[in-house]
């Protein structure tokens, strides 16, 4: 890639003739009571099908957050021009477009609060390409991840594959993976898929195309010029401070004003537009991998463990594919506790790393030698190596356990799970732990603490009486502001959507507010795609 610009050159995708003929129906067609008329003229002019049955748009009218939904249309396009029409016709209407993929997003992205849905599931060709020389795939966004994922393997014969493995990889699109800045076990940046995306397709709210590659449109003084050939616009970018830690909370900013284009559609939550294409980066498939799991005495000893290998790989623990916490009421909520703790250890870790022709009993004993000399209160017979696949297979079905059977107690007792997401720094993180703990105990709550300690990202899921839900939701609110206040953030990884609205602002105060507005505005005056997800609406409407 050759020098680098601020001026993003905007490709028409709708043929002349059709754009004018669609302009010309939209131009006096406002708010979905038009719905009916734009429905038959799409398919009677541009042969694409926007469904109007209450009873088929229900099917795609929830994702997994489980919030209030509402929709009056559902079109579910085969390719980008298909998009681009729909796009163009619902901005034009003044009708609200939410975007959706595999609907596995727990924060209320894909969930429609008006309008129409554009389903991306039919997105699903060419089919996915793999250039083992250049080691990457160009992929469908309506394609599910772990279907990609096999893909690479099967096409690459097993020389390359796709690291990033979010829990819902068998049921998210790639589109909304990249939407949401998904990410999986692997601590650090390369954990997110934002770190393997090399180039986005983005279909803007006007229905037209943006052609990016990393490197290629980089923002100067806190802007792109959006150039269609005919004019240009001027696109602002958010520049409010953004803590060097993993992050999922709001879109991606750069106080400096330099910023990949690639990085602020990665993330964005679809605010900005249609991820219709992309390109990703693959990885040198691993010869093997070293699983350990092992036991400690309590979260202090956990805390000396995670400092202990951030020590020894020089703060940098991307080299490990896994550095997982397993903390406070874990033993007592997951299935097949007494194979892997040992004694009466409260609390445990597990730890793979990938190998490139080291062998795995050699990795092993290295690790723990590393961790016996390493002062830890840890006894060497509860270190564990999980040297076969039905010992793998019975410590995943052991870890995915966890959320199942904090459900099944909640729903016992009639009420839900309330978890949190956050994220603080490393050198702030015991103090974290310290006050969320506190606070839970301190108001008589029930919870589970896991999630991805070579992060320093856990989930504190509170169980909560019925009569507990209120002091739930202010344990929650609480551990928020005090991430917020260690320098943290209240998303590592399930994004913003309509559920944390309040906490991006909680943690990133208004100004940003302001400025991730100014950005939609200059795509989307009329805040139509996606309105709702990170904002609240009377930030679109002031």
């Amino acid at each position: 890639m050759g020098t680098s610009t601020h001026t993003v050159s905007v490709q028409h995708v709708i043929p002349e003739d059709q754009l004018t003929e669609l302009d010309r129906f939209t131009g006096y067609k406002r708010g979905v009571e038009s719905l009916p008329e734009l429905s038959a003229f799409l398919a009677e002019t541009l042969k694409i099908d926007l469904v109007i049955d209450p009873a088929i748009i229900e099917g795609f009218a929830e994702d997994s957050s489980h919030l209030p939904h509402a929709a009056q249309g559902l079109c579910r396009p085969r390719d980008e021009r298909e998009c681009a029409i729909v796009l163009r016709a619902c901005t034009s209407a003044g009708i609200p477009v939410t975007l959706s993929g595999g609907r596995s997003n727990l924060t209320g992205s894909a969930t429609p609060e008006g309008g129409i849905v554009l389903s991306t599931a039919r997105m699903t060709t060419p089919p996915p390409l793999v250039d083992i020389k250049a080691r990457q795939v160009t992929a469908p966004v309506g394609m599910i991840l772990e279907d990609l994922r096999k893909s690479v393997l099967e096409q690459s014969g097993g020389q390359l594959h796709f690291p990033v493995d979010p829990t819902s990889r068998g049921d998210a699109c790639v589109g909304g993976a990249i939407a949401c800045n998904a990410s999986g076990f692997t601590p650090g940046e390369s954990g997110s898929i934002r770190a393997w995306v090399r180039g986005v397709r983005l279909l803007l709210p006007n229905g037209r195309l943006v052609v990016a590659a990393r490197g290629q449109y980089v923002s100067r003084d806190g802007e792109f010029i959006l150039d269609d050939g005919r004019a240009t616009r001027h696109w602002p970018v958010p520049r409010y401070p953004r803590p060097a830690i993993k992050n999922a909370g709001g879109p991606f900013s750069a106080p400096d004003g330099a910023m990949d284009l690639v990085d602020l559609v990665v993330g964005a939550e679809g605010i900005f537009g249609l991820v219709a294409g992309c390109t990703l980066d693959l990885a040198v498939t691993p010869n093997a991998y070293m699983d350990l799991f092992f036991s400690l005495p309590d979260e202090a000893e956990a805390l000396k463990a995670l400092r202990l290998v951030r020590d020894h790989l020089n703060g940098e623990l991307s080299g490990l594919s896994a550095f997982e916490y397993f903390g406070m009421n874990c033993r007592r909520t997951m299935n097949h506790e007494s194979r892997f703790f040992h004694g009466t250890d409260t609390v445990a870790i597990y730890m793979q790393q990938p190998l490139h022709g080291e062998a795995v009993e050699d990795a092993a004993m290295a690790w723990v030698e590393v961790l016996m000399e390493g002062g830890c209160a840890i006894d060497e017979n509860a270190i564990l190596l999980l040297d076969n696949q039905a010992l793998r297979d019975l410590f995943l079905e052991a870890r995915h356990s966890l959320p199942a059977n904090a459900l099944e107690v909640v729903n016992h007792r009639g009420t839900y799970t309330i978890m949190t997401d956050t994220v603080v720094p490393p050198d702030r993180f015991a103090e974290f732990l310290d006050f969320t703990h506190g606070l839970l105990r301190e108001r008589g709550l029930d919870y589970v603490a896991f999630g991805h300690l070579g992060d320093c990202h856990l989930h504190f899921t509170i169980l909560p009486e019925k009569k507990q839900i209120e002091a739930g939701v202010y344990a929650y609110d609480a551990i928020v502001a005090r991430s917020a206040e260690l320098g943290g953030v209240y998303s590592g990884e399930h994004g913003t959507g309509k559920r944390k609205r309040k906490d991006f602002l909680r943690c990133h105060g208004e100004d940003a507010a302001r400025q991730v507005k100014a950005c939609k505005a200059a795509l989307d005056p009329d805040f139509l795609v996606n309105r709702g997800n990170v904002l609240e609406a009377e930030h679109c409407d002031g």
